[in-house]
């Protein structure tokens, strides 16, 4: 496995879409770390990250063909990031969680505490557990909106539901994450 892992990423890219398995090996090597901490905060849970992180890696192999290298606007990082997003977003629509999760008329109380000044504070790490413990719903919406871009009505579209109840999570998650790192910080 050393002697490849020397090669260009177009050497590694085209050895992928020859489906040869030692190429796959050092792609998903190289990027399955970051891409399991991006699976991580939206399962919430280790299990179901590696569940994700593998589903997501095999439509990385199915479609890397797909993968237009020369195109200025994507990186092979960024396109294999938005398979993983897409890939969690459907495993949440797959178990039929989101019904459970977001209702259309619910409202919440926002905790507005604009006194937190510590994120500089924590670590990756400790921020990824603060994540981890919003309700699913919420963390689905605040990773979508916060970390990937995705706009509120790209969300409602995505998860069928209205930007107001995205607005909504986003709201709650946002305030919630501001209280348990208000909690940690002091």
């Amino acid at each position: 496995m050393a002697e490849l892992t020397g090669h260009s990423e177009e050497v590694i890219l085209e050895g992928c879409r020859e489906n040869d398995r030692k190429y796959q090996e050092v792609l998903y090597r190289k990027y399955a770390p970051v891409m399991y901490t991006v699976c991580l905060g939206y399962a919430g849970d280790r299990s179901a990250a590696q569940d994700i992180l593998q589903d997501g890696f095999i439509k990385v192999f199915q479609n890397i063909k797909k993968f237009n290298e020369n195109n200025s606007n994507s990186t092979l990082e960024g396109w294999i990031r938005r398979i993983l997003v897409n890939t969690a977003i459907d495993y949440f629509r797959k178990k039929k969680r989101l019904n459970n999760i977001i209702s259309e008329n619910e409202h919440f109380d926002i905790i507005n505490n604009d006194d937190v000044n510590g994120l500089e504070k924590l670590e990756m790490e400790d921020l990824i557990k603060q994540l981890n413990r919003l309700p699913e719903g919420a963390r689905l919406i605040f990773n979508m909106f916060a970390l990937e871009g995705y706009s509120h009505k790209e969300i409602a579209d995505r998860l069928k539901i209205t930007e107001g109840t995205s607005k909504s999570q986003f709201s709650r998650a946002r305030g919630l994450l501001k209280k348990m790192i208000g909690d940690l910080v002091t």
